[in-house]
């Protein structure tokens, strides 16, 4: 839904940092990152698509096309962004997005611990229910719940970098040129089978 913090997400994945100032996503904005993974670069496209009705039945569902994997984020502050989630995910699958496609749950803007509406085992039902991971975060401090204390486990970092492993593990469904040079580059490390294309590129939505 709009005003969950998908832009914010994906712009402290791609930039490092909280964006000083937002505003509603137009139709769909897009950003890209360059990350390593068993010695292998990877180029990771976000599209960050807008919430607001008029755009979902225009502009949005075209760019479910040739996506790689999906991110459904819901506000744990709004228990109504939650309730959406199945028109979402039911969206997905009219886009033939089938179960081969990893998706994954993110319950963001936990730092407002006061203003909590979306319980941690409910949403962790949820997901279970579509075999989806869960992961609960703060865009804004992702390093933090709003107790004082890290959740490493937490942070947005940790939480694109199992989209992108997950998608590694998959048959590659895209090769494209890389550029020479990237903003941030995150370095993993693990045997890598010899024969492996050394460039990859997925394209990762998040709704």
């Amino acid at each position: 839904d709009s005003g969950v913090g998908k832009t914010c997400l994906t712009y402290r994945f791609c930039a490092g940092k909280f964006p000083e100032k937002t505003e509603a996503t137009i139709g769909v904005d897009f950003r890209e990152r360059l990350v390593e993974i068993d010695g292998e670069k990877i180029k990771i496209q976000l599209w960050d698509t807008a919430g607001q009705e008029r755009f979902r039945k225009s502009m949005v569902q075209h760019y479910y096309r040739n996506v790689h994997a999906v991110v459904f984020v819901y506000d744990v502050t709004n228990a109504a962004s939650f309730r959406s989630l199945p028109t979402w995910i039911e969206e997905c699958k009219q886009h033939a997005l089938g179960s081969e496609v990893p998706r994954i749950l993110v319950g963001n803007k936990c730092d407002l611990q006061d203003s909590i509406q979306v319980d941690t085992d409910l949403a962790q039902q949820f997901a279970d229910s579509q075999a989806m991971p869960l992961f609960e975060t703060s865009a804004k401090n992702p390093n933090s719940h709003g107790d004082g204390n890290h959740h490493n486990s937490d942070h947005v970092e940790a939480i694109l970098m199992t989209v992108a492993h997950k998608l590694k593990s998959q048959k590659p469904l895209v090769l494209s040129q890389l550029p020479e040079e990237s903003r941030g580059t995150v370095t993993l490390s693990k045997d890598r089978k010899d024969g492996q294309d050394e460039d990859r590129s997925w394209s990762c939505s998040s709704c």
